[in-house]
C-alpha cells in the first residue's frame, strides 16, 4: 500500500462500488451515511455504483436512482423481508458471492467500499480481493443493534453475536483499510475482532442544511429524532418528561418510526403526558429540520450509538444536547460545554439534566448553543469525503490515523 499521490498529481475520477445491506428507502444511520457518501462522491465527479437489497425478490441491475438529489447507478439484488421485522430486508447469504461476481463483472470498479460485513459486504469483499480490487470497509454495527432484529432466546443471541464478530474479523481482514465513525467505536471494534489500526472517520453532515435559532425560546420543547426501537430507549425520555416540574410546561417532539411506537404511545398515556408528546412519525427532511430549529434541547437515551447522525444534526441546529453516557455519545457531548451526560437508563438523572438546560439563563443557553455549533465543525461532510477519497486512492491508513487524531481528538 502506498501513501497518497503528491498534491499536484492529476486526480482522475474513480469508479466506486459501494456495498450496503441497508440503503434508501430504509431509514437508519447506516443507510443515511451510505446515501450521503454516495451523493457526495457523485458531486465530486466520481462514477458511483451502489449494491443494495431490492424491495422485492427480483434482480434490477443498472438502475438509475436519485439519492440526496444526485443520480447514481443502483444494483438492486433479490431480497426477502426479515419476517419478524417491519421493513428490514436481506439477500440470501449463500447467494452473496454469486451476486458479487455478476456486479463486479458489470461495473469493474477501481475500489469497493463495503458498509457492513453481514451479507452483501461479505460477498463483495471476498470476490473483490480475488480480483485485486482495493477494498475499504466501514463498520456501523453494535451487538445491541444485531440483537434488536432477532427473535432468539438469550443463549442463542450470545452465540449469534460471537459468530457474527468472528465473521466480521474474517471479512474486515480482507480490506486495505477499516473505518468506523468515532475513536471510541474504533477502540471497540479493535477489541472485538482483535484488529489494530481501525480509522475513526466521522459520518459527517452538511451543516448548511440546518438552521440555528439563537433567540430565547417562548416554550420548552424537547426533541428526539431516531428509530422507535428498543436500543434507542425512548421510554426513558418519556419517563423523564413525566418527572419534570409541571411549571416548565415542557413538550416532547418524537420524530421517527419503529416497532416500539405503539408501546411508547401507550406509555405516554400511562404516564399522563400524552397531551404533551407529539409523535411525528416518518418526517420529511424539511419538517425534521424545522422541528430541530424550534426545539429547546435535544435528548437521546440510546445505548448503542457508534456516532449518532441525529445528534450531529441537532448540534448543527444549535441545540444543547442531553445524552446517555454510553458508547460514542460522549464523543459528541462534552459535559457542561454543549450539554450534559446522564447515567444510561436513569430517568431521574435525565430529568435533572433537562431541567438544568430548560432553566438556564439566556446567556447560559446561548453559550451551550454556540458550543454545539462549534463542536459540529469537525464533522463537516467534506472532511469525511476528503478522507475516504484518500483511502480509495491508496493512502496509508497510519497516515490518516495521525490526521484524524489531530482533526478530531477523542
Amino acid at each position: 500500500m502506498t501513501d497518497s499521490p503528491a498534491p499536484d498529481a492529476p486526480r482522475s475520477p474513480l469508479r466506486i462500488l459501494i456495498g450496503a445491506d441497508t440503503f434508501a428507502p430504509d431509514i437508519n444511520g447506516a443507510a443515511r451515511f451510505a446515501e450521503r457518501l454516495a451523493a457526495g462522491l457523485v458531486q465530486r465527479g466520481h462514477d458511483v455504483h451502489v449494491v443494495a437489497p431490492n424491495r422485492r425478490y427480483a434482480d434490477e441491475p443498472n438502475r438509475t436512482e436519485t439519492i440526496e438529489g444526485e443520480a447514481m447507478t443502483l444494483h438492486r439484488l433479490p431480497s426477502v423481508r426479515l419476517w419478524w421485522h417491519e421493513w428490514l430486508r436481506f439477500v440470501w447469504p449463500w447467494r452473496a458471492k454469486h451476486h458479487a461476481r455478476r456486479v463486479l463483472d458489470r461495473v469493474k470498479p477501481d475500489v469497493v467500499h463495503i458498509q457492513s460485513h453481514i451479507v452483501i459486504g461479505r460477498g463483495l469483499a471476498r470476490e473483490a480481493r480475488k480480483r485485486g480490487i482495493r477494498v475499504v470497509a466501514t463498520n456501523h454495527v453494535m451487538p445491541e443493534n444485531i440483537l434488536d432484529h432477532t427473535a432468539l432466546p438469550d443463549w442463542a443471541n450470545d452465540l449469534f453475536v460471537k459468530l457474527a464478530w468472528k465473521d466480521a474479523a474474517r471479512t474486515f481482514r480482507l480490506a486495505s483499510a477499516v473505518t468506523t465513525p468515532t475513536r471510541r467505536a474504533a477502540d471497540f471494534l479493535e477489541s472485538a475482532i482483535d484488529m489494530p489500526g481501525v480509522i475513526p472517520i466521522s459520518c459527517g453532515i452538511d451543516r448548511t442544511q440546518y438552521s440555528a435559532d439563537l433567540e430565547p425560546r417562548a416554550e420548552n420543547r424537547i426533541v428526539f429524532v431516531g428509530r422507535m426501537t428498543a436500543e434507542k430507549q425512548v421510554d426513558v425520555i418519556l419517563r423523564a418528561l413525566a418527572k419534570l416540574d409541571p411549571a416548565l410546561d415542557a413538550k416532547l417532539d418524537l420524530v421517527g418510526q419503529g416497532d416500539q411506537e405503539h408501546a411508547l404511545q401507550a406509555l405516554a398515556a400511562e404516564l399522563g403526558v400524552q397531551d404533551r408528546v407529539t409523535f411525528h412519525g416518518l418526517s420529511t427532511d424539511a419538517h425534521l429540520r424545522a422541528t430541530l430549529t424550534r426545539g429547546s434541547v435535544f435528548a437521546i437515551a440510546s445505548i448503542a450509538e457508534l456516532q449518532s447522525i441525529a445528534t450531529m444534526e441537532a448540534m448543527a441546529s444549535g441545540l444543547p444536547i442531553v445524552a446517555a453516557n454510553a458508547v460514542a455519545l460522549p464523543h459528541l457531548v462534552h459535559e457542561g460545554e454543549n450539554g450534559y451526560l446522564f447515567e444510561p437508563g436513569d430517568a431521574d438523572d435525565l430529568a435533572a439534566k433537562l431541567t438544568t438546560v430548560l432553566t438556564a439563563s439566556p446567556e447560559e443557553r446561548l453559550r451551550l448553543q454556540r458550543a454545539s455549533l462549534e463542536g459540529v465543525l469537525v464533522h463537516d461532510i467534506n472532511r469525511t469525503l476528503d478522507t475516504f477519497e484518500a483511502l480509495y486512492r491508496g493512502a496509508a491508513p497510519h497516515v490518516l490515523l495521525d490526521r484524524r487524531g489531530e482533526a478530531q481528538p477523542a
